[in-house]
């Protein structure tokens, strides 16, 4: 009798540790942790968000206030730029720039659609001495994105430029 209940609570420790192990990880998550890191920077205001698990980044749009906040090394550092201070933003396909939004220039539209691409990134560019842009990979052959393919990488950075471009003006 004694041994059965040893064994049961053998068994129930091992289910707890296995249950609290399995919540710890989902906790962890990296892109439950990008969007915790943006909620908890900007409240749950964000208009438009572009996550990189993979690399630890992220960026988010909040119109009400007037800002765009970018995150890296997994949302643990990050920085808040007003409207003011974003000068523009790039689509950058396999290492080419196939779109662009910036300050005081015409916009340059996105006349590629690339199905078989191996990389899309969208660089913020800002009025910052330190940190003049901010590279974020939408799209990486072999890695896991929120954008499950190149094209809905594409279309998420052509949203972003419009957004860009609707803030520059």
């Amino acid at each position: 009798m004694e041994a059965i209940r040893i064994i049961l609570l053998a068994a129930l420790g091992a289910a707890v540790l296995t249950t609290a192990g399995l919540t710890l990880a989902w906790w962890m998550e990296p892109e439950r942790r990008l969007r915790r890191a943006l909620r908890k920077a900007l409240g749950d205001g964000a208009e438009a968000e572009a996550l990189s698990p993979s690399e630890g980044k992220a960026a988010a749009l909040d119109f009400q206030t007037g800002q765009l906040l970018v995150l890296w090394n997994r949302g643990a550092s990050g920085l808040v730029y007003e409207f003011e201070e974003v000068d523009g933003a790039e689509l950058i396909v396999d290492g080419h720039v196939v779109a662009r939004v910036r300050r005081g220039e015409q916009r340059k539209q996105l006349d590629v659609m690339a199905p078989d691409a191996e990389q899309v990134v969208l660089r913020l560019i800002f009025d910052d001495a330190r940190n003049p842009e901010f590279e974020l990979s939408l799209w990486t052959t072999g890695l896991p994105t929120p954008a499950g393919s190149p094209p809905e990488a594409l279309r998420l950075g052509r949203r972003w430029l419009s957004h860009v471009e609707a803030l520059l003006k």
